[in-house]
């Protein structure tokens, strides 16, 4: 069995001043001294635009606020080949909107994921709530420090048991040794020593602790209170140290300074593990029960010594059974008498320290290496199996999004009494570039669409003018529909592509079908026998695909029409034999390479079997279909749509950007094609899948859409969403917001019949 080699950390790096660098520091050294021999390496975090002379073991450094230095990061990953990334997650390191910008790289990456989180909110936000679930999602292990972690990746996230590990906070080995040696070095000889040590910041409830000395000192005259730390940068830079100076004056102002130290320092390991030796009692006051992990409690606690505390989460396992002392938060008079207690009475402290010193040998670093190593192996032999498993249940582990209802008038402003704007500028109608009958036949199925849906419907005349403007493309001459039109109502061409003669079919079949008014129902008819002839010479596969969609609608209304049935056999040979000349094991596709609007041509032989009922069409369909979509699933089991950049490539792996909503929308109706022609649910779930990918489960976390005005953005760039909003990304997201809400009213109507069924048995 092949054993993990190279691990590599992302996260804050010694000597950035903060403490999961401290941590993330620490983890890479243990690992790196196992007897293991696995190679490190550290992805640091910089922020706000600082630099910092990290050693030798960081490689790759990423400025948080950079979307495309963590994609970079990604690839050099991948590159490096690296056995296991683990992650350390604390809200606050890393960009984009509640650091959605680290789900960008890990996506991208090839090799399975360890999460080491260091909070888990109870109540989170949306934002937050949804990237953690693409990160819960891109791990195939999660670590917590506490038991409570795991309790609320359980509850509050649905996380599986088995994917959840504890480990607690690494301590250093260090000997249980008397304060009185290091008290003299520190100059505190003579000294009752109280410690609080870590950046300073008003969390820490260092003034309720200051506020219980002038009792502690009735009892303690000899006392005195450290602090040790300096404020925390991020205070610094918006405050400055007003925070520490209000503290300096609160101690003051009750006549106690000379009993409180304040040390501005961020030390060294050493020296930090010196003035944990000398301090007699511990404390850790802070306010905020949700406190995961307490690194300085932890330290503390290894150390053996007396700790008093504020009984927040960590707290509250580590030190019960009398391994500590827990007080109530912001309770200056609990907290004074049991550190009063603790120092008067020797014997009480000394068997405290002793339960403390014996209970934290196992939290060791070389221990808590051991555990991480095992677990980065356990998630290197789970990772294929993961990723089958995302393919199989990816919509279903995530929460599926609200269906809307559909909103028009973002569509509607995009509309004249010409037609439909093919762009927007943000989402203002862009003149510069005209229409096309591309974007207003995708209109003219969206107007069928609703009709059939039992939606609403368009406004009065708006139908008709995009029915206008397909006939008006209409050259008789070439028999060929032309494609762009300037916005003074010039054609551009005198012909468009074999492409958009096909989709122009596709509507004025699907009109032929479904339009609400007879006649426009004829007007349909009667084109679409005159444009049909013309594709039998075209060579686009596409345009083939689209034609197929618009017969299997213009057959169901004529079946009579034995030249519409003909063709449909004509073009769905045609795709088949291309399947057969190009499929192998690994490209069971119909080209050499993938471009846009790729689930049509699996859709149109689905749809044309189970019409003609030939099971052969559907099956290679099916195939197709699902090879697709094992494709367009990224590691985080997110939808992820074949990008722009790829293609033009040959045999290759789809390039993840730029992401376009065409071709979630094709994903949708090609999978639910699927699902009613072979019954699989897992069809279904992809649907549900690529129509989350509108409202955020995507590579970036970021919703496209407006569901106020139905507006929907462009498409996804590496680094940001595209924020124009044109008229084939509003016609595709309405379209594919009629077909779920078609598809909820199906699932609704399913449990209505089951729970009948249920009560009449």
């Amino acid at each position: 069995m092949t054993h993990v080699k190279h691990v590599a950390f992302i996260g804050n790096s010694l000597p950035r001043r903060c403490g999961i660098a401290t941590f993330t520091t620490d983890l890479q050294t243990a690992i790196a001294a196992a007897p293991a021999r696995i190679s490190t390496s550290i992805v640091a975090m910089n922020d706000h635009g600082q630099a910092y002379d990290y050693p030798a073991a960081v490689t790759i450094q990423i400025n948080d606020d950079k979307i495309e230095d963590y994609i970079r990061a990604a690839d050099a990953l991948n590159r490096a080949k690296v056995d296991v990334v683990c992650v350390q997650h604390e809200f606050g390191i890393f960009g984009g909107e509640a650091g959605a910008y680290v789900v960008a790289l890990l996506s991208r990456l090839n090799m399975p994921v360890v999460t080491t989180l260091h909070t888990v909110l109870a109540e989170p936000n949306a934002a937050q709530r949804r990237v953690m679930e693409r990160i819960v999602a891109a791990s195939t292990k999660l670590v917590v420090m506490a038991e409570k972690g795991r309790d609320l990746l359980l509850t509050v996230y649905r996380v599986p048991a088995d994917k959840i590990e504890i480990i607690p906070h690494g301590i250093p080995d260090f000997p249980f040794v008397e304060p009185c040696a290091a008290k003299a070095r520190r100059g505190f000889t003579g000294r009752s020593v109280i410690l609080t040590f870590g950046l300073l910041s008003p969390n820490k409830g260092i003034e309720v602790m200051i506020d219980a000395m002038p009792e502690i000192l009735k009892r303690r005259p000899d006392a005195v209170y450290v602090v040790l730390g300096a404020t925390h940068p991020n205070l610094v830079r918006t405050q400055g140290e007003a925070y520490r100076e209000s503290l300096v004056a609160r101690a003051d102002a009750l006549g106690i300074a000379g009993h409180v130290v304040f040390l501005d320092q961020f030390v060294d390991q050493p020296t930090l593990l010196d003035f944990i030796s000398m301090c007699d009692v511990y404390v850790t006051p802070y306010l905020n029960e949700a406190q995961m992990t307490s690194g300085t409690l932890a330290y503390s606690f290894g150390l053996g010594k007396a700790v008093v505390s504020t009984p927040y989460w960590h707290a509250r396992e580590l030190l019960g059974a009398g391994r500590g002392v827990l007080v109530p938060f912001g309770d200056s008079p609990a907290i004074g008498a049991e550190i009063a207690d603790l120092l008067t009475d020797d014997v009480r402290r000394e068997a405290m320290r002793q339960r403390a010193y014996a209970a934290s040998r196992s939290m060791t670093w070389a221990r808590t290496a051991e555990r991480y190593i095992a677990t980065f192996e356990s998630a290197r032999r789970g990772h294929r199996l993961d990723v089958i498993a995302r393919r199989a249940n990816g919509a279903s582990a995530q929460a599926r999004p609200p269906v809307p209802h559909l909103q028009l008038s973002h569509f509607l402003s995009m509309c004249d009494d010409t037609g439909l704007y093919q762009h927007a500028v943000h989402s203002v109608p862009d003149r510069a570039h005209g229409y096309c009958v591309d974007d207003n036949a995708r209109a003219l199925l969206l107007a069928c669409a609703l009709t059939a849906a039992g939606e609403a419907g368009l406004p009065e005349g708006v139908t008709a003018r995009f029915a206008a403007f397909v006939q008006h493309a209409w050259n008789p001459d070439l028999r060929l529909f032309r494609n762009f039109m300037s916005f003074d109502r010039r054609w551009l061409e005198d012909r468009g592509s074999e492409d958009s003669h096909g989709r122009t079919l596709w509507a004025l079949g699907i009109c032929a079908q479904t339009d609400g008014d007879r006649s426009r129902r004829n007007w349909a008819t009667a084109l679409f026998g005159e444009a049909l002839g013309r594709v039998e010479g075209f060579s686009s596969p596409r345009a083939w695909a689209f034609t197929l969609l618009g017969l299997d609608a213009y057959c169901a209304a004529h079946p009579e029409d034995a030249e519409a049935k003909r063709m449909r056999l004509v073009l769905a040979d045609r795709l088949m034999a291309l399947m057969a000349a190009v499929e192998t094991k690994d490209w069971v596709w119909f080209e050499e390479g993938l471009s846009y609007d790729n689930a049509r041509l699996p859709q149109a032989l689905i749809l044309t079997g189970v019409s003609c009922g030939a099971p052969d069409y559907v099956e290679a369909g099916l195939r197709a279909l699902r090879w697709l979509m094992t494709l367009q699933t990224a590691p985080t089991g997110v939808f992820r749509p074949v990008g722009t950049e790829g293609f033009a490539d040959v045999r290759m792996m789809p390039e993840a950007f730029d992401q376009q909503p065409v071709e979630a929308t094709a994903a949708i109706s090609a999978c639910l094609a699927a699902w009613e022609a072979d019954g699989d649910p897992v069809w279904r779930e992809d649907a549900e899948r690529a129509f989350a990918w509108f409202y955020g489960s995507n590579d970036l976390s970021v919703s496209l859409v407006d569901i106020e005005t139905g507006s929907c953005r462009d498409g996804l760039h590496r680094d940001r969403p595209n924020e124009n909003r044109g008229g084939e990304s509003v016609v595709s997201f309405a379209l594919s917001v009629i077909e779920i809400r078609q598809l909820a009213q199906m699932r609704g109507e399913q449990t209505q019949a089951a729970s009948f069924r249920a009560l009449s048995a």
